[in-house]
């Protein structure tokens, strides 16, 4: 029996990448589809699925929002009110129902989602327990490139690594796991279960995730999206090619072992589901020559702070005063 308080299976289970594109910017046809990807993927014996980066609602690929230094045109202020309007709060009604769904197929589910907080939007990931329900989220530290244009900073409060019975769960998003010192962070948490969603289709991401699972001796499960142009609205104003079935995002999603082996994938060029056993003892294994914060650390000479506290805009203190105190 696995004990989540642990953090530790006791024995070998299934885990899953799902590879597949959204209802861009429709949440509801979204969750139902992703109701659809989740039965599906516990039909594999699954006990564990890992969706892509912005899943829920969609992840913009090719849209500038109207912007070039200097201007942003009204065209592109509604096309962002559009995507805002499609983001999710958390928490919220779709969390609440993402929770349902792990509940009713009995798998654990890590998600990307993009977060409505205010008028700022976050690239976000989601934890969803199959017996506890949701236990938390992960924003994005570093949005890369243009994704500045629409996404926020996260800050250190939400870095979390979860104590599950699939073990400890956790997630670097994209390209944060380029960031050295992101991963180092995740590897003080004892990070068994490494998910990486991405938005990265290109043949690169592959050796990189060996690396992460390498270095870090921890299983790595990297989910992206497939997607064409026809999957994207017609009125969506973006430079993809004008060919509706043109494949923009052609996936890779994969699973690697703490040795840097290819378990699953990668998957390209199409929806679906990969699935590849996990045995959190072949992590002991592995850290037998090399555990990246244990003997094989230099504390001496290196050293790492994380600062984990959030970074609100303003903050209320609360003073009394002396016709209070009386």
């Amino acid at each position: 029996m696995n004990d989540p308080k642990s953090g530790i299976a006791n024995k070998p289970y299934i885990a899953a990448c799902v590879q597949a594109t959204p209802i861009v910017y429709d949440v509801e046809a979204t969750l139902h589809k992703t109701a659809d990807l989740a039965s599906d993927a516990a039909a594999t014996g699954a006990k564990l699925a890992v969706f892509p980066e912005a899943f829920i609602s969609a992840y913009p690929r090719g849209s500038a929002f109207g912007t070039v230094i200097g201007n942003r045109s009204d065209a592109g202020r509604a096309e962002f009110r559009r995507y805002h309007e499609s983001a999710i709060e958390v928490p919220g009604p779709v969390v609440s129902t993402l929770a349902k769904i792990s509940n009713k197929t009995g798998i654990d589910i890590v998600i990307g989602v993009i977060e409505r907080d205010g008028g700022t939007l976050y690239c976000s990931v989601l934890f969803f327990d199959a017996i506890r329900g949701y236990l938390g989220k992960r924003r994005k530290l570093m949005p890369t490139g243009a994704e500045r244009l629409v996404w926020g900073f996260g800050d250190g409060s939400t870095m979390p690594v979860f104590e599950t019975s699939r073990g400890r769960v956790g997630a670097v998003i994209c390209w944060e796991n380029y960031m050295p010192m992101a991963r180092a962070a995740m590897y003080a948490h004892r990070i068994q279960i490494y998910c990486a969603p991405t938005a990265d289709p290109r043949p690169t991401w592959l050796p990189s995730m060996q690396h992460i699972a390498m270095e870090g001796r921890c299983f790595v499960l990297s989910t992206n999206q497939f997607n064409r142009s026809h999957d994207f609205p017609r009125d969506f104003v973006s430079t993809l090619p004008s060919d509706p079935d043109a494949i923009v995002c052609r996936g890779g999603s994969c699973i690697i072992d703490p040795l840097g082996r290819v378990l699953a994938g990668p998957l390209w060029n199409e929806e679906g589901i990969i699935t590849a056993e996990i045995d959190l003892g072949k992590i002991t294994e592995a850290m037998y020559d090399f555990d990246p914060i244990g003997h094989y650390s230099r504390p001496d000479v290196f050293n790492l702070t994380v600062d984990t506290s959030p970074k609100p805009a303003v903050r209320f203190s609360c003073r009394i005063t002396d016709w209070e105190r009386s």
